[in-house]
């Protein structure tokens, strides 16, 4: 009995939808503005509908009950659904289409409520429908109506709520990628310097015998230190990343970027600048710019549409390293933030910068990232 309850137990136990919903957004004063007028204009276009003046004025005062769905979804459905129901029972069933509009607190319970919230909101939802259709006259059709247009709501913000959390979970995953390849990147600059250590500690421990005792052991000291740090570290990175052969490849930096300048048939032409003191920067950043430039050169080609070119400039000088990389195609309809952005700002902000992408003002998408020089900036 346990077993079978327990897939209920765990929507019951299920917190509100992430990520938190907005609290309004214009969309909600669009609704509130025109449910009331469309009330007052049905109302006055079917003068056959009892208690239709009444029915107005109640369904007006449970308008701003929609500016709260959100935040309070299955109190502003019972508030609505209770209020209908009694005035249903106590003078008449309500005729007017504009009495549907509770079914948006329906899809709004489900779309951003708690798990509880989930299962109680549809069930009153549904009680107060049977009863009104149980006292009033009553056929199959509207029962079945009735059921369906419940059904497809119900169903409605399940999809949207499931879609919602997949992308939250996909974005997470880049994010998790994101550390991962750094963390990759800055084993191999430490490891580069640690290892250097080893090798200098080595030399001191070989040439030691002419010096006190006291040098030799602080040269051993170190070599161990030294080597002990390589050891952990790798044995961290190792459980961090997936080992295959790709990943044990040297990674790239500053000096790869022309690269990024290939042409592909069909598709815009690149072009890389690189100016100022790009030379000496630290591995970790030329790493990350030259990431921050593939991937910002591989959604030009894939989503700029008529792009025939693609900036890519990276300037540095003694504050940090700024990167542009900037199309001249028709920017994509949706401003919002894709998964390849999303990796981006979460690899600029890991190092201490920024990173900012969407339509340039005098046309095309620019991505922008600011980087310190030193790669963790406080």
């Amino acid at each position: 009995m346990r077993d079978m309850t327990s897939p209920l137990r765990s929507v019951w136990e299920a917190p509100a939808a992430q990520p938190p919903p907005p609290r309004r957004v214009w969309r909600d004063w669009v609704l509130v503005g025109v449910l009331p007028p469309l009330a007052v204009l049905e109302a006055t276009a079917r003068p056959d509908v009892p208690w239709r003046v009444l029915w107005v004025v109640v369904l007006i005062a449970l308008v701003p009950t929609l500016l709260w769905r959100r935040i309070r979804p299955l109190l502003m459905l019972v508030i609505v659904f209770t209020v209908m129901t009694t005035l249903s029972i106590a003078i008449s069933e309500p005729e007017l289409a504009s009495t549907a509009y509770p079914l948006v607190l329906v899809y709004a319970v489900m779309r951003w409520g708690t798990g509880r919230a989930m299962l109680i909101g549809p069930a009153i939802a549904v009680g107060c429908g049977a009863l009104t259709l149980a006292l009033g006259p009553t056929t199959l059709g509207d029962i079945i109506g009735s059921v369906a247009v419940v059904v497809m709501t119900i169903t409605l913000g399940v999809a949207l709520r499931w879609r919602a959390a997949a992308r939250a979970r996909e974005l997470d995953r880049l994010k998790l990628l994101e550390r991962e390849q750094l963390a990759r990147d800055l084993h191999d600059t430490v490891a580069h310097h640690v290892s250097a250590i080893a090798i200098q500690a080595q030399a001191g421990t070989a040439v030691a015998a002419a010096d006190p005792d006291a040098a030799a052991e602080v040269l051993r000291v170190i070599e161990g230190e030294a080597s002990r740090t390589l050891a952990e570290m790798r044995s961290i990175v190792r459980m961090l990343r997936r080992e295959d052969a790709a990943e044990t490849a040297p990674g790239p930096g500053i000096a790869d970027l022309r690269r990024l300048a290939r042409s592909e048939p069909g598709g815009p032409l690149v072009d890389v600048q690189l100016t100022g003191d790009v030379d000496e920067l630290p591995p970790t950043i030329g790493a990350a710019v030259y990431r921050l430039a593939q991937e910002g050169v591989t959604n030009a080609r894939r989503h700029a549409r008529h792009a025939t070119g693609v900036d890519v400039i990276v300037h540095a000088d003694a504050a940090g390293i700024r990167l542009d990389v900037r199309d001249d195609g028709d920017p994509a309809a949706s401003a919002a933030p894709g998964y390849g952005i999303t990796g981006m700002i979460e690899r600029a902000t890991l190092l201490g910068g920024t990173c900012e992408a969407g339509p340039a003002p005098d046309g095309g998408w620019i991505v922008t990232a600011v980087l310190p020089r030193s790669g963790w900036s406080t």
